[in-house]
């Protein structure tokens, strides 16, 4: 929906994850989690074209444990991110996820602090960030790349936040407000510049890039 007909090529298609903790279960979790998204990773990552530009481009997938960001997930995009630094393509990020995978334990904690270094790098090269947050962008991933964008996109009724409702609830002991986490109350406090339709997308991505150049 995203990206012209036929011009997206994959990156690092066989990277997968390895039980590198010997976590108890992990192994059928990630055959499972295979089976279910039909991908070998929480994330998709490659060049395309949006409107005749040429981009880079992730997608998180939340059919693969909910999007969960390990080592792969993290390398993957790093890879992308510098891939787009030497080349000066743009990346577009599309994310969806519940956050750390906790089945590598500091392993996944460490790729919010690559990836972010990788955002950082390609940002003072010059280039250009585009995130767009779909339902639900939470936990790690939320608290490092998928809000350092330069201009972020979300859809409507998108979750987007760092620890669950439930969570913060609980530990202040206190009924959140109406809204809370969903886009459409981020926007409002500054941390989404727009909210944008699915069937909308790819016409508003052409315009963006086509302004800053591309």
């Amino acid at each position: 929906m995203l990206t012209d007909k036929r011009s997206f090529v994959e990156m690092d298609r066989d990277m997968e994850s390895r039980n590198i903790l010997s976590f108890p279960e992990y192994e059928d979790k990630l055959i499972a989690a295979k089976e279910k998204s039909r991908e070998k990773e929480a994330v998709i990552c490659g060049e395309a074209a949006i409107g005749g530009s040429r981009v880079c481009i992730f997608a998180m997938d939340g059919n693969f444990m909910m999007g969960s960001m390990g080592a792969v997930v993290g390398e993957k995009i790093t890879r992308l991110f510098e891939y787009a630094t030497r080349r000066g393509l743009p990346v577009i990020g599309v994310t969806v996820s519940g956050g750390a995978r906790m089945q590598e334990g500091m392993v996944s904690l460490m790729q919010m602090s690559k990836v972010s270094a990788a955002v950082k790098r390609h940002d003072k090269a010059g280039n250009l960030y585009i995130v767009l947050l779909t339902n639900p962008t939470t936990g790690g991933v939320d608290a490092s790349f998928a809000m350092l964008g330069d201009i972020t996109l979300a859809e409507p009724g998108a979750r987007v936040g760092f620890a669950g409702p439930r969570v913060i609830e609980k530990t202040l002991n206190q009924k959140l407000p109406d809204g809370f986490q969903k886009a459409e109350r981020v926007l409002e406090c500054g941390f989404i510049d727009e909210i944008v339709p699915r069937q909308e997308q790819k016409e508003y991505l052409e315009r963006i890039l086509k302004l800053h150049g591309f």
